[in-house]
């Protein structure tokens, strides 16, 4: 067990000019604590985000999110949700359950797929955080965070066939925390684990509640600095937006489009795109195509959606779609814009604390009869660190997918639209980002609409 930086001991972090090399001749001791707080000074959350980006916000009044108020208060918000459904420990294994856990960042797309990080949050003790070979350092920003181990690897490109026996280990270790800090409960959430290390834990005696139902619980509910934190993402999405526009003309092919958003993105501390969409002219109906070696034509609808992880590890979720070229849109362009624009104005009007997920469904605006085979897949949908509790779907799904629930202050939902005729040639995405307030919504997402496809400017 690796105690020597637990939170509640760990020395204070000292400026990188007083950190003082104890010489090549020093043991290995002493090494491997220069070590520790040099990587933990030059950690990206230590850092910050640069000269560039928070110039940017500061233009905009853009305040900065206290991080230690974040950080305590999402580390509440899961030990709410573990004594609400009576469990004395959550192991964590999603990368952004984790990132929501401990604030910490590493690798995210690889340990999507690569199970090597993972946390354990006790009702009543300690958050340790596991990560991959030679990275504890990563977690040591956040005080919230009371030891950092060495993750044990037994998925099988690391494992190979030693997987079920490295799986056991990781079991035993992970059931020996919940047996210290569990007061004897052995009910736990877990979120996502593969069988071999859920039937192992199993031979512990331990008992499972669904760790995404806790988490998405937990995360639904936003406090005032994780707002700062994504109106600051908003913006840099928003900016690289801008740099997309400016850049659109025709000749030029989706996929080099598409790289300036991930490219304003990075440039400004953001982290990934989860999708590629985004597309062109006939492209554009039906939706869901990624983008291509396409050449954009004079005269397109080119749509997208970012998708985007921000600054702040915030997910933007806005869609747009513009004309490109100089020329006038065609009738049948405005009339998809138009609608699209109309039913998102309308859905956004019925955003307020209290409402029902049941009535977003079933009383808001729809689309006519030859759209509806196109329709989008939820009307509204959360966001946080991504796509988030809770989805709405169209009535037509309600049956088949629908589950109720109520709107609450601190929430922030995308309200979704895409237009495009069953069968019809181009097709139109839009979505706006807001925020639940308690008489109401706020708009976070600003960029302006394409004026010409709403028919204001020619």
């Amino acid at each position: 067990m690796n105690t020597e930086h637990f939170g509640r001991h760990r020395r204070k972090i000292l400026p990188e000019s007083a950190l003082i090399h104890p010489g090549d001749q020093a043991g290995y001791e002493a090494l491997s604590a220069y070590a520790f707080e040099k990587a933990t000074l030059l950690n990206r959350h230590m850092l910050g985000y640069g000269a560039f980006v928070e110039n940017e916000w500061a233009a905009l009044g853009l305040d900065a999110p206290d991080l230690d108020v974040v950080r305590k208060y999402r580390l509440d918000r899961i030990r709410q949700q573990l004594e609400k459904f009576d469990l004395s420990a959550a192991i964590l294994c999603d990368p952004l359950n984790v990132r929501y856990a401990t604030d910490a960042t590493n690798m995210q797309i690889w340990s999507a797929h690569n199970a090597v990080r993972y946390t354990f949050v006790a009702l009543e003790g300690p958050v340790v955080a596991f990560d991959f070979h030679n990275c504890e350092h990563l977690s040591a920003h956040n005080s919230q965070v009371d030891e950092m181990r060495h993750g044990i690897p037994w998925f099988y490109f690391e494992s190979g066939p030693r997987s079920q026996e490295l799986a056991l280990k990781w079991a035993d270790e992970l059931a020996d925390l919940v047996k210290t800090y569990g007061g004897g409960n052995h009910r736990i959430a877990l979120d996502k684990a593969r069988r071999e290390g859920v039937a192992a834990l199993e031979t512990h005696g331990l008992l499972f509640h669904d760790g995404e139902e806790v988490m998405e619980l937990a995360r639904a509910i936003k406090c005032p600095d994780e707002i700062k934190a994504m109106r600051r993402s908003i913006a840099s999405c928003e900016a690289a937006m801008q740099e997309m526009e400016d850049a659109l003309v025709p000749g030029m092919t989706e996929w080099e489009l598409w790289s300036l958003l991930h490219a304003g993105n990075i440039r400004r501390g953001g982290e990934w795109v989860e999708t590629q969409l985004l597309a062109s002219g006939p492209r554009t109906n039906p939706w869901f195509q990624e983008a291509s070696a396409r050449v954009i034509e004079n005269g397109d609808l080119v749509a997208f959606d970012t998708d985007l992880v921000g600054p702040y590890g915030m997910c933007c979720d806005i869609s747009r779609t513009w004309l490109c070229g100089n020329d006038a849109p065609t009738g049948e362009q405005q009339s998809l814009y138009r609608m699209a624009f109309d039913q998102i104005e309308a859905n956004i009007e019925m955003l307020a604390p209290g409402r029902t997920f049941r009535e977003l469904s079933h009383e808001a605006s729809s689309l006519p009869e030859d759209y509806l085979a196109n329709r989008y897949s939820v009307l509204f949908h959360g966001v946080g660190l991504c796509d988030e509790y809770p989805a709405v779907p169209y009535p037509s799904d309600w049956e088949s997918g629908g589950y109720d629930g109520v709107l609450e202050p601190g929430m922030v939902v995308c309200v979704e639209s895409y237009v495009g005729r069953h069968g019809g040639h181009e097709g139109v995405k839009l979505e706006e980002q807001l925020l639940i307030t308690g008489q109401g919504y706020e708009r976070l997402s600003t960029y302006p609409y394409d004026e010409r496809l709403l028919g204001r400017q020619m």
